[in-house]
């Protein structure tokens, strides 16, 4: 196992290898057919536009009865013709989401390549992204008390990406392996603003610490999950200052809690949980890092409410019919 890998990783991947743990994703394939099924039977037809769809318990087709179309129960979803079943696209994403496996170490657990397994990772990725603020609406979560925001910086990688990519030993590169052998610029810094109140997690990857251009958008999109915002707390970072809306500041340099109790500890432990996770992927583009830690807040606020798995499948369908109605 190198030393790179997760400890979690190395040993569940060994124990598959061994024989001992065999996944089967038939009950999940099984649920995400019924739950999918539910949703076509409530959306109106993505041809005609008339709410007439029927389904089959044992079809893997649906028709609407006005115009006659019949796709699959899969169409319009990232599940929908790919080399995975349905469990296996959504387990290949639950172990992208929340653990250290990497997704280098997904693929062979699944048996699978790793463009694969990495396309329907990002395809998922980007329905739950679209279908989150309808699921969290739904769950009814009441978000009360201050909402708190810190920043920090984090680097992203100068080496995913780029065109054309480093040269390999047989076209002159460096003998030496990893990151080494690239010889271009680094990546630049990006802002990582976080926005914890209750349950909900917003974290987001921002270019720069202007309030208007890169603050301000995170502490809105928590308002807007949370409906009412409250007061804001934050630490002593002038940017704020421009903050139209109720807050206050305990500034670091002073003090980690203020005498009336102000402080931003769950922005600061939400940090400390998204570090290790992100150091996983060794190193990410601005686009890579902007998507994962938004991706890390949402299933962090799932966690955080006790959901189930149906709500991970609801997260992903509602986004995935949201973007196709």
């Amino acid at each position: 196992m190198s030393s790179t890998e997760s400890a979690f990783g190395g040993m569940f991947r060994q124990l598959i290898e061994l024989g001992v743990i065999e996944i089967n994703t038939e009950p999940l394939d099984a649920r995400i057919e019924r739950r999918l099924k539910q949703f076509w039977e409530n959306t109106s037809c993505p041809r005609c536009g008339h709410q007439s769809i029927m389904t089959w318990e044992k079809h893997d087709r649906v028709r609407c009865r006005n115009c006659e179309f019949k796709p699959v129960y899969t169409h319009g979803t990232p599940f929908h013709e790919k080399h995975l079943s349905c469990g296996e696209v959504l387990l290949a994403f639950t172990l992208y989401a929340d653990t250290l496996l990497s997704i280098n170490q997904i693929a062979p657990l699944l048996g699978r390549a790793y463009k694969t397994v990495h396309t329907a990772i990002r395809e998922v990725e980007a329905a739950v992204q679209r279908g989150f603020p309808v699921t969290w609406e739904l769950l009814a979560q009441t978000s009360d008390g201050p909402t708190q925001v810190d920043e920090s910086g984090k680097v992203c990688s100068g080496y995913k990406g780029q065109e054309p990519p480093r040269n390999s030993r047989s076209r002159g590169g460096s003998s030496r392996t990893g990151r080494s052998r690239w010889r271009g610029r680094h990546g630049d810094q990006l802002t990582l603003v976080a926005a914890c109140r209750d349950s909900l997690r917003v974290i987001r990857g921002q270019r720069g610490i202007d309030y208007e251009g890169d603050l301000e958008p995170v502490i809105q999109e928590a308002e807007d999950l949370s409906q009412r915002l409250g007061e804001v707390w934050t630490d002593g970072l002038q940017a704020y200052r421009e903050m139209d809306r109720d807050h206050r500041t305990v500034v670091h340099k002073e003090r980690y809690v203020s005498p009336d109790g102000v402080h931003i500890n769950q922005a600061e432990c939400l940090f400390s949980l998204v570090q290790p996770w992100l150091r996983k992927f060794r190193g990410l583009s601005k686009q890579g890092l902007e998507q994962a830690a938004h991706t890390f807040g949402i299933i962090r606020s799932l966690n955080l409410t006790g959901a189930s798995v149906d709500i991970t499948i609801d997260c992903l369908v509602m986004g995935a019919f949201r973007s196709s109605t």
